[in-house]
């Protein structure tokens, strides 16, 4: 009878490990992460502080409205200031057809005009920052070939630690690895590799909370790890399924600004 008892015992485990295995996928994991229920729409006020090697910084505010359509997000912002990047205006529409990549913009006041962000300027800075344009916008699940590495306590919290390896070899990054929290798939901390596999750059989100029951990153830092650069945010006045209107994101409204 011990014998059956113990028999049954092992294939009940290891059904259980073959479900687990099943289930809990590399993709799964960065898929759970990309459908993370998120509000229909959202503004927030955004201090993005630059801080080079020596600790000498400069700060910018920025207003930013987001909106969530069947099949796409729409995300304008403003620099408000200081002077020297007022008025400058940023689009970034994220299509869920992954076949399509998304459609950037930029206002620049000096020019008067909209310049779209052709693929090539992609890697470039964001306005000094240490976020290029390919950072702002969304990545596909099926972009990349993802694998678990392990799993690893960080921030108290227990995370999947994911690499993903883009399946174009063209990409900016030879690869990322992210430390996700299990059961809120929140990216706790990315790194970035450059196309010799040295680790270029480190995205750490140190701070989170839910409003209205949608988890929210208020505070991040993404740090050049071969320059000594870093680019701190911080989200403020956070407002969530406001209704904001359609009209909000056109070149019309980058160049009125706010």
């Amino acid at each position: 009878m011990n014998k059956i008892k113990l028999g049954v015992l092992l294939v009940l485990c290891v059904a259980s490990v073959a479900v687990f295995a099943k289930e809990i996928t590399g993709l799964k994991v960065i898929e759970n992460v990309y459908n993370r229920p998120t509000a229909k729409d959202q503004s927030s006020d955004l201090t993005m502080t630059l801080i080079n090697r020596r600790g000498d910084s400069r700060t910018r505010k920025i207003k930013q409205f987001l909106k969530v359509y069947a099949n796409e997000e729409k995300k304008i912002m403003f620099f408000v200031s200081p002077s020297d990047v007022k008025n400058t205006s940023f689009m970034n529409i994220s299509y869920n057809d992954e076949s399509k990549p998304d459609d950037q913009w930029i206002f620049l006041p000096a020019l008067k005009k909209v310049k779209r962000i052709s693929s090539e300027s992609s890697s470039d800075s964001f306005m000094g920052s240490d976020f290029t344009y390919d950072d702002l916008g969304e990545r596909h699940p099926n972009e990349d070939t993802h694998k678990i590495l392990r799993t690893e306590t960080l921030q108290n919290e227990e995370c999947f630690v994911v690499e993903s390896i883009p399946k174009d070899k063209e990409e900016l990054y030879s690869k990322t690895v992210t430390w996700i929290i299990k059961d809120k798939w929140i990216g706790l901390k990315k790194e970035f590799y450059d196309e010799d596999e040295e680790l270029l750059k480190m995205l750490t989100n140190e701070s989170y909370k839910k409003v209205s029951n949608y988890w929210v990153i208020v505070n991040s830092t993404m740090a050049n790890v071969q320059s000594g650069h870093r680019t701190e945010m911080k989200l403020e006045n956070l407002e969530l399924d406001k209704g904001i209107e359609d009209g909000q994101f056109s070149e019309r409204m980058m160049k009125r600004g706010l």
